[in-house]
């Protein structure tokens, strides 16, 4: 489990939590397939704190993203939000919590309905979360949001298709912080821009983070931006956590081989420093999650892999203070 910083309350505690999808056979005679996407996941979230989470497309990220707010339903653990069990809740209830539990979506333009109005799509939560506001009300609150992410309130009856992507981007937060939540799950919110807008909406989002105090799970490929962004970081193979800890400690001693493995493929901006670094090449594609490899999920494409990583997983412990990881052959800090 992520050992965070004690400072602050605990927001968000998730608990061995689950989430397998039945994939259809394609053959009648056969039995379906169980597809497991996230795996025996446990961590804690601290209020106004940024946990990013990272790794290799199809590692089970966004799908986490989902089941902690209930968009996919878990099978097993659980996940508490405020000292309730989001998994025990009724479907109602759960309507209810996502007025503090919000999303920004990867893509900016799918995630808007190109027939409503900037301004409706906006109002939307409002008109879910506080439908006694008059229509003059939810106005003023949309134009209030729109320059508080660099959107000019003018546009409010424009539609999607008149906007950029990172102009679209901004929408989607307008729309996702206007009921002022308290956590918010950005999953992958600026893969699909150019680089220069990726570091404006970075910047916006710290921006709100502080301003609205808000504590964000920042989904992401991008090893750079997470680093830009985030306190801590979960490190995600096969849907199981391999490594977590506070951000600059696992960025700047990564512990497990997967970990360092994908650190070594994050590009450098400087050319020299780019040549003299090493790096570390992975055999393989990543096992299928409907047919895992036994022990260690990562031992057919690890360096170290010895007879035990093939025939037992292994258990989670702590590197140092801020860092744990899972793994036989970890890289530990020198003894003192």
């Amino acid at each position: 489990m992520l050992d965070q910083n004690t400072s602050g309350q605990t927001l968000l505690k998730v608990e061995n939590l689950t989430t397998q999808f039945e994939i259809q056979a394609k053959s009648f005679f056969k039995k379906p397939t169980m597809l497991t996407a996230v795996n025996d996941v446990s961590f804690e979230l601290k209020e106004g704190r940024t946990l990013g989470i990272v790794g290799e497309s199809g590692c089970g990220k966004s799908t986490l993203g989902r089941s902690i707010l209930q968009l996919i339903r878990a099978q097993e653990g659980r996940v508490v939000w405020q000292g309730k069990n989001l998994l025990d809740l009724t479907p109602e209830q759960i309507r209810l919590a996502r007025r503090d539990m919000q999303i920004i979506f990867q893509d900016p333009i799918a995630s808007l309905d190109p027939r409503m109005t900037v301004g409706d799509i906006i109002a939307e939560p409002l008109t879910v979360f506080e439908p006694k506001l008059s229509r003059a009300e939810r106005t003023e609150r949309v134009r209030e949001i729109m320059e508080a992410v660099g959107l000019v309130p003018e546009m409010i009856n424009r539609y999607p298709h008149e906007f950029s992507g990172g102009q679209a981007q901004r929408i989607g937060i307008a729309r996702a912080v206007i009921t002022r939540p308290k956590l918010i799950v950005c999953d992958e919110p600026v893969s699909a821009l150019d680089v220069s807008i990726q570091g404006q909406v970075i910047t916006l989002l710290r921006k709100l983070r502080k301003e609205f105090g808000l504590t964000l799970i920042f989904i992401s490929h991008d090893l750079s931006v997470v680093r830009l962004i985030s306190d801590d970081v979960l490190v995600l193979y096969l849907g199981r956590i391999v490594e977590a800890g506070d951000c600059a400690t696992v960025f700047s001693a990564p512990a497990h081989p997967y970990t360092q493995a994908l650190f070594s493929a994050a590009p450098i901006p400087d050319p020299k420093l780019a040549r003299q670094r090493s790096r570390i090449r992975l055999q393989g594609d990543p096992p299928s999650p409907m047919n895992p490899p036994p022990g260690c999920p990562f031992q057919p494409r690890c360096w170290k892999a010895t007879d035990i990583c093939r025939t037992k997983m292994p258990p989670t412990e702590l590197v140092r203070p801020g860092q744990s990881a899972a793994c036989y052959h970890m890289d530990r800090p020198p003894e003192t």
